[in-house]
């Protein structure tokens, strides 16, 4: 009797052990790239608590301080929590937490899973691995695999992929909320440089979200007026263009949704979601 109890005790007690050891000294994975961050995952109260910031980026959401609460938004969904609180909101209606959010080192720790499935993700605990998968994004019906990007610079370029569900939902959904007014298309654009001919356009960057067999199901290239035009031509020749390749249609866009974009793309790529495909830059 005595050997059973000691044998469940110390079965026990392995669990918690490495439980704990687990979260304080590996990572948690999305869509199965480690999370790279230099604030480890640990244990609360049998929950596994993450660092805030760096969870929700790689989840697609954004992250904005209000006096002492921590706004998380992402499409249609907010959610609101304070340090040392077991209440959050979501859109406004109030929920318990398991755990308070507490700081440490300088960074927020929140609870994994309600992070996770506020979002919609789903969280897995497997051979002592945590593993969250988020939910990929569809176009016209058809699964995205990977988000490709390709930017031009003066001798050679640049292909890189993301491959995060998160970032390419969230790039994407900033693609369509901030296309402008359909334009005709300009007399003059190219990956070079004309800067002789006036309302010429660069191709900064183009954008390819691809299939599971590597088919551009959409595509988005951006394009910068090259030289300034006198004022009274401004609304002719417009800073910033669009062209959705796809449809082979022209629209108007802005600079803040092109930086919104580059700070996703940098994210992505410090975080381990982005790959550099080729680079001939010289």
């Amino acid at each position: 009797m005595k050997k059973a109890f000691f044998g469940a005790f110390l079965a026990i007690f392995l669990f918690i052990s490495s439980s704990t050891t687990y979260a304080a000294q590996n990572q948690i994975k999305v869509d199965g790239v480690a999370i790279a961050t230099d604030a480890k995952p640990e244990m609360k109260n049998k929950r596994t608590m993450v660092p805030l910031r760096v969870m929700s980026e790689n989840l697609g959401a954004s992250v904005e301080w209000s006096n002492s609460e921590v706004i998380l938004a992402k499409n249609n969904m907010k959610v609101k929590l304070t340090q040392n609180s077991s209440t959050a909101e979501k859109n406004g209606k109030k929920m318990l937490l398991d755990v308070k959010p507490y700081t440490k080192n300088n960074r927020i720790y929140v609870p994994l899973r309600f992070i996770a499935e506020t979002f919609g993700c789903n969280v897995n605990y497997s051979n002592f691995a945590v593993t969250v998968d988020t939910k990929p994004l569809f176009i016209d019906g058809v699964q995205v695999k990977a988000l490709q990007q390709e930017y031009h610079m003066f001798m050679g370029g640049v292909v890189q992929k993301i491959n995060g569900n998160a970032y390419n939902e969230t790039i994407y959904n900033i693609f369509a909320k901030n296309i402008g007014e359909k334009v005709e298309a300009p007399a003059n654009y190219s990956w070079s440089f004309t800067i002789d001919i006036l309302g010429s356009y660069y191709k900064n960057v183009q954008y390819d979200f691809l299939d599971q067999k590597g088919k551009s199901l959409v595509r988005f290239d951006i394009y910068s007026l090259i030289s300034p035009v006198p004022s009274e031509l401004s609304t002719e020749y417009p800073e910033i263009l669009i062209h959705d390749v796809s449809k082979d249609e022209w629209y108007l866009f802005n600079d803040t949704a092109r930086k919104s974009i580059n700070q996703l793309m940098d994210t992505a790529g410090k975080n381990g979601f982005l790959k550099i495909i080729s680079n001939t830059v010289v």
